[in-house]
């Protein structure tokens, strides 16, 4: 275990908040769930709403964050029970032996439906991979999923990802930067990427997460190792619930506009335009190992792994 890493992301855990509850029937487990306010997160919240976690006995709370990083720490601080976030920085994590175990797929890439895209400004003479040979780029961390996505579609499709200078920047910050000039590119996602294209201002010359595989997990719902273990009845149940509320709203689109609106802040004229996200409904380790996979390959991680290593022992298929 990388003892260092650990003890970080547990001292940051002590500057999260915690929940301030109702009191729970007896009837129900009270369960604490915590994410940053993404559609990946409806899973959660439409089981919520919809009473589907009160039939499986679990009073269940949603309390949003800034970032993935603030819902970890949370999670390994016990301020939170189960927390929801991107699944490469959950195998990051993983890889630094941070004692976190995935129990369920929170949303999912599909080729056939997707939400992320390449921008570049409209009118340039960026048109394919091999183009972008040479130029800058931002990213919203270095060695995120979607450098990791860039660097793959930009190989599989005759360009050189090796000679691309990233930049960090947020991808709210994105279809300015193209405009001004300040970057040739990006790779953002909805809500941001259909609003980007709406404004007339850029054009979509690729979908990077294709690189990665037709279809993977994007996100997932995670707890302590710890708490898996002794709470193994009450991980089973929860991960039944958001299975079934998943399989809802992918059915049900536009039943969730307005409570996803309602927790990310997008609004609902945005989200019934855009594109959805799948949302998750099996932890499927085939859907996670590409993206193990391609992370080795691009060195974001040492080296790729089994993807069941990362799941709580009794949910592994």
């Amino acid at each position: 275990m990388d003892r260092s890493a650990f003890l970080a992301l547990t001292a940051a855990a002590a500057t999260v908040p915690g929940f301030a509850l109702a009191q729970t029937p007896p009837s129900l487990t009270q369960v604490r769930v915590a994410s940053a306010p993404d559609e990946d997160i409806l899973g959660a919240l439409w089981a919520q709403q919809s009473g589907i976690f009160r039939r499986y006995g679990l009073d269940v709370h949603v309390q949003p964050m800034n970032s993935g990083a603030a819902v970890g720490a949370a999670v390994v601080g016990g301020s939170v029970d189960i927390g929801k976030s991107s699944l490469v920085s959950l195998i990051t994590a993983h890889t630094r032996g941070i004692p976190l175990v995935l129990i369920a797929s929170a949303g999912e890439y599909n080729a056939k439906a997707p939400v992320v895209g390449m921008l570049v400004k409209k009118g340039s003479p960026i048109k394919t991979a091999r183009d972008l040979d040479g130029k800058t780029l931002s990213v919203p961390s270095l060695n995120d999923q979607f450098s990791i996505a860039i660097k793959a579609w930009m190989d599989q499709h005759g360009g050189d990802s090796s000679t691309v200078k990233f930049v960090e920047l947020p991808n709210s910050s994105v279809p300015q930067a193209i405009e001004d000039g300040r970057i040739d590119a990006a790779s953002i996602g909805n809500p941001i990427l259909s609003a980007a294209l709406d404004s007339g201002k850029v054009q979509l010359i690729g979908h990077t997460f294709d690189a990665i595989a037709p279809r993977f997990i994007l996100a997932c719902y995670f707890t302590t190792s710890d708490y898996a273990r002794k709470n193994r009845d009450v991980v089973e149940r929860f991960a039944k619930a958001v299975a079934e509320s998943g399989a809802y709203c992918n059915a049900h689109q536009d039943a969730t506009v307005e409570l996803l609106s309602s927790f990310t802040k997008v609004s609902p004229q945005t989200i019934r335009h855009m594109t959805r996200t799948t949302i998750g409904t099996i932890l499927d380790p085939r859907l996670i190992q590409p993206v193990i996979d391609a992370a080795a390959k691009y060195k974001a991680i040492p080296a790729a792994f089994d993807a069941r290593d990362m799941i709580a022992p009794y949910l592994r298929t």
